[in-house]
């Protein structure tokens, strides 16, 4: 770490009373680790790190190899508008897990991100990432799930009574640096979306991250629950992570072709063809809980069938219209990712099937012209429509067999997140259910 990084993080940190910075970084799973260190112990962790025990974090090492370190990356250091007060403030860093000798953990998911982005990189690429978050306020995390209100899209008062926590919410998160685009309320009941503004991929992984506590502590700062989960209500739509990307070299958007009639480049059509070659491979990391694939069902504005449009939101992959004058905003959506994803391996297994499209030369088969979900299920057949995995076990299938997703999440994360998604498949197809006792005890 360079000295002058060290000296600008020390200099903030004493002119706004930090007492003490959070150290962050993220399991396999995408769940955030904290460790703190006080402000006479920050120097110290900039320059070598902290030491923990690896064995205790899902999906990282054995405990004959458990030994490393947690090193501050300095440009990710923020202030945290929440824990502010009269003793001190406190800050927070996102940090990349080294072994002992310094090398990159291999299992540790921001490394796996950031190896992806440096060979899109050796290739004159930036990938960009804007996400649109989709989450749930409920009374409490307790029982089953009692909705603040009954609005639906778009609407404000008086359904959406969630409206202050949602303000207060994008103001925290503009504070630490945190760009939004828009916010409103969602399709189901208690359901919101907040719309970050695309920067590149490493800094909108742990924006992401940030996005997630900010929500939750917003949310339990009025006294109420702010939740993920990517289908928590029935009959309802479920919880989407809507991912608007694009490549750029330097300042162009490689996206925008200004002679293709649709203004999308050859180099974006490879790059959704590779995505949609690979999508069955990436529902593990995409859509990692048995619960995601109860989103992933028809009739309720979630993808089923891999298929790509023009400004359609019905499919998996849509190109939102262009703006005129607005080349740089030229993006690929892809709408099936779920907001209870890790963010860094998601990002990087989007992007790594995105270049093996281009590198490949794929061919972008034609644009979906009707709404697939009215087709019967021989006129798919009949167009080679496939669909997403229908559930866990199956997404664990396709992920096993998968060279892309091996390579891009390299061995240890690969067999990590296999072994771990099989247990969880296992404990819930061995669990009896309140529909099977509904459906069946009265009747067998």
């Amino acid at each position: 770490m360079q000295g002058n990084d060290i000296e600008f993080v020390l200099k903030v940190a004493r002119e706004n009373n930090v007492k003490f910075i959070r150290l962050w970084f993220t399991d396999i799973l995408g769940f955030l680790k904290s460790v703190a260190v006080t402000i006479a112990q920050l120097e110290d962790a900039l320059e070598t790190g902290v030491s923990f025990d690896g064995s205790a974090i899902q999906g990282f090492a054995r405990r004959v190899e458990s030994d490393m370190r947690a090193l501050p990356d300095p440009d990710t250091f923020k202030l945290l508008p929440w824990r502010r007060g009269e003793q001190g403030t406190v800050a927070s860093m996102f940090c990349d897990i080294v072994n002992p000798d310094g090398t990159p953990y291999e299992g540790d998911p921001r490394w796996v991100l950031k190896r992806t982005l440096q060979r899109a990189a050796s290739l004159g690429y930036t990938f960009y990432v804007g996400p649109e978050l989709e989450f749930f306020y409920f009374k409490s995390s307790r029982g089953t799930p009692e909705t603040l209100d009954e609005g639906s899209y778009f609407d404000l008062t008086p359904q959406d009574v969630a409206n202050d926590i949602r303000r207060d919410t994008i103001l925290t998160l503009e504070e630490m640096g945190i760009d939004v685009d828009f916010s409103h309320h969602e399709a189901a009941h208690s359901q919101h979306e907040i719309d970050l503004r695309y920067t590149d991929a490493l800094t909108m992984a742990d924006n992401t991250m940030t996005f997630r506590l900010v929500v939750k502590e917003i949310a339990q700062k009025y006294g109420v629950y702010a939740t993920f989960m990517p289908k928590p209500l029935q009959d309802q739509n479920g919880s989407a992570m809507h991912l608007n990307t694009s490549l750029f070299h330097g300042s162009r958007n490689l996206f925008h072709d200004p002679e293709d009639p649709e203004h999308l480049s050859g180099t974006a059509r490879s790059y959704i063809a590779g995505l949609l070659a690979h999508i069955h491979e990436l529902g593990l990391v995409l859509n990692q809980w048995v619960n995601s694939y109860k989103r992933l069902v028809p009739g309720y504005e979630a993808p089923v069938y891999v298929t790509w449009a023009w400004q359609n939101r019905s499919d998996l992959i849509r190109i939102p219209a262009l703006v005129p004058g607005r080349e740089d905003a030229v993006r690929v959506e892809l709408r099936s990712p779920d907001p209870a994803c890790n963010p860094y391996l998601a990002f990087a297994c989007i992007l790594a099937a995105g270049l093996d499209g281009i590198e490949k030369g794929y061919q972008l088969p034609l644009p979906m012209d009707r709404d697939v979900a009215q087709m019967t299920g021989p006129e798919r057949k009949e167009a080679g429509v496939r669909s997403l995995p229908a559930d866990l076990h199956e997404a664990i299938e396709n992920a096993e067999a998968s060279d892309l997703l091996r390579r891009t999440l390299g061995e240890h994360v690969f067999h990590s997140l296999i072994e771990n998604k099989r247990l969880e498949w296992n404990r819930y197809r061995s669990r009896v259910t309140d529909f099977e006792l509904e459906e069946y005890l009265p009747i067998l």
